[in-house]
């Protein structure tokens, strides 16, 4: 696939990739997160080029995906891989390039976040929208939760902006709240009322789970932080909603894998390489780290262990479908080997 046809949602790589890393710097080991941390830089960089090149060469294309349903929301993906960066580079003191990178997430969320939405609700639908309604979805709760955690990341306690990054965090985390359970019954909605074939099933499906796990990352993050008058008024109610999205999603993993299995067991769809497959290795690290963090300020040592032992589960997933990309770009790169006459 060329940038012509660059999937919107390629930044889930990135995702995946940074929130690895986090995982793995928080079981102590580091050199494993600094490759993976080089690897997340030089692949935001090189889909940054992608994406402005599709931008200048096809912007036709790229305003034909923001206006589809079903491939809008993944564009949010930029969102989350800038933020989930960020805070990666924060854990290394490295503040400056951050706060860009949350820069950035900002801008393109504030375009999107209102942009999406009102094209869909009053632009022309050539089809009905609820046909359009997948796990992409949910990347839109991803990166709003995202700045919460960046949020709570870049929050100094003694310094002078403590009260507007709390602020800040709860504010989000608030939004991002009641944006998952708009799209949750958006997406139940499409999957009770239209017909599932294993084609639709697609594997951005398992962000139901990572947008869970990124708002109980932020909720952890919220109540680490200093005593601010925002955080002393939401704590309550962020503590509470925390652990009990941190048991939904775990919850949600079983159903996630019977998904999969109906999809390419029962019904054989052939499993392959596809870019929307990082799209469950993001989630999967982000239970890990989600987990690590909310039962180490809940005083949860069970989840806290959970976290830890999943870190391996998330990298493994990650080692499998990297290796799988790098086949397949070796794959669309080397020439195909033409039939010799007199040997078909």
């Amino acid at each position: 696939m060329g940038v012509r046809d660059l999937y919107p949602g390629y930044f889930a790589l990135v995702m995946a990739t940074g929130i690895c890393s986090t995982a793995l710097q928080d079981i102590g080991q580091s050199r494993g997160s600094a490759v993976l941390l080089v690897v997340a830089v030089i692949s935001f960089g090189v889909l940054c080029a992608a994406l402005g090149w599709r931008l200048v060469r096809f912007p036709r294309r790229l305003v034909d995906d923001l206006c589809a349903p079903d491939r809008a929301f993944a564009f949010f993906t930029l969102v989350a891989a800038s933020n989930v960066l960020a805070v990666r580079l924060v854990a290394d003191d490295h503040r400056l390039p951050a706060l860009a990178l949350a820069g950035l997430g900002a801008v393109v969320w504030l375009g999107l976040t209102y942009a999406i939405p009102v094209r869909l609700v009053l632009g022309p639908r050539p089809a009905p929208v609820l046909a359009g309604v997948n796990g992409t979805w949910f990347v839109w709760v991803v990166g709003t939760q995202s700045f919460a955690v960046v949020a709570a990341a870049l929050d100094r306690p003694h310094g002078g902006h403590a009260r507007v990054s709390a602020l800040l965090a709860v504010l989000m985390w608030s939004v991002g709240v009641v944006l998952y359970l708009m799209v949750a019954a958006l997406v139940l909605t499409r999957l009770l009322l239209l017909d599932v074939t294993p084609q639709d099933l697609t594997p951005p499906y398992w962000v139901t789970m990572g947008a869970t796990a990124i708002t109980v990352l932020a909720a952890a993050g919220i109540l680490a932080m200093a005593p601010e008058p925002a955080v002393s008024a939401a704590r309550p109610v962020v503590a509470g909603l925390g652990i009990m999205l941190w048991a939904f999603g775990t919850w949600l993993i079983p159903l996630l894998m019977a998904f999969g299995v109906w999809r390419h067991a029962v019904h054989r769809v052939r499993l392959g390489y596809l870019p929307a497959l990082w799209s469950i290795v993001f989630p999967l690290g982000m239970y890990a780290v989600a987990s690590m963090h909310l039962g180490a300020v809940a005083g949860l040592p069970l989840v806290e262990r959970i976290g830890r032992a999943w870190t391996w589960v998330a990298v493994a997933a990650w080692l499998v479908v990297f290796v799988g990309m790098c086949h397949a770009l070796v794959r669309s790169v080397l020439p195909r080997r033409r039939p010799v006459p007199g040997r078909e």
